[in-house]
């Protein structure tokens, strides 16, 4: 089904499918094409409204009985290390960060298998192949880097992040890591480093995706302070985590139409951006 406004992207929405956070739930995409020249207007106006991209699509959960997905950042102002983060810091300060186009390597794409395989080996991406990695990591029509870790300059490849440029801050699109690292804990490192490099940009935020209440996949984005969630049309700190539900009922998600309706959108007429 499509749903569209006047001088506006189209949307539409996915099939629902098995919900990889919660057992025994269905998940639902609403979604939109990110092409042309404006697709960054177009990806800073619905990443502040919850949305992700995925190569050239933004998307935003829309479930049918559900809303426990909720879109999280790290307001950079509001982070204050922990003492476990600050130990995670001291364990990789031997790492190098380097920083490149958005290109795929066959470094890379060996490190990311090894992550699927032991981190996730029976989600959605276990069956991906080179061509697919290279066109994840490539297929961008936004600014996009790819930001390496390495074990000391030159060194082995620990760690990547996709990462998008917005106009207020940094989006972690995909990472993955060397789960043999367990002890350094790199992929809360990979978001600790993504909020120096934040500062280091005069940016505000973090984008982390999307916490979700009960499942144990998405716990540790609560762990950080300065998390604020999209909730209620607006972002929000996020307090206390044990007072989020993960809702269950008919009436969680307001309908398709009324969702798009109450988009805020860049206007994309020639000479207004």
């Amino acid at each position: 089904m499509r749903h569209t406004l006047p001088l506006a992207p189209q949307f539409y929405v996915t099939a629902p499918q098995p919900c990889p956070y919660l057992d025994g739930r269905m998940e639902r995409k609403l979604f939109t094409a990110l092409q042309g020249e404006h697709a960054a207007a177009l990806n800073n106006s619905l990443s502040h409204q919850g949305f992700r991209r995925s190569q050239n699509v933004l998307y935003r959960p829309s479930c049918t009985e559900c809303a426990a997905c909720l879109s999280a950042r790290i307001n950079v102002a509001e982070f204050d290390l922990s003492k476990s983060q600050k130990r995670i810091l001291r364990r990789n300060r031997h790492l190098h960060r380097r920083i490149t186009s958005p290109w795929a390597t066959e470094e890379q794409f060996d490190l990311f298998r090894i992550y699927l395989d032991s981190r996730h080996a029976d989600g959605g991406m276990a069956d991906m192949d080179v061509f697919e990695f290279a066109a994840m990591i490539e297929e961008t029509p936004i600014r996009s880097r790819v930001v390496e870790y390495l074990d000391g300059e030159g060194g082995r490849l620990c760690g990547v992040s996709l990462t998008d440029l917005l106009e207020d801050g940094v989006s972690m699109v995909y990472s993955f890591y060397d789960p043999a690292l367990l002890r350094q804990s790199l992929g809360t490192y990979l978001i600790l480093d993504h909020i120096n490099i934040a500062r280091e940009a005069g940016l505000d935020y973090v984008y982390l995706g999307y916490w979700v209440p009960g499942s144990p996949k998405m716990g540790y984005k609560a762990r950080f302070s300065g998390l604020e969630v999209y909730l209620g049309k607006a972002w929000q700190p996020i307090g206390d985590p044990e007072r989020f539900a993960t809702t269950h009922h008919p009436l969680s998600t307001d309908p398709i139409a009324e969702q798009v309706a109450n988009l805020t959108l860049p206007d994309l007429r020639a000479g207004k951006l």
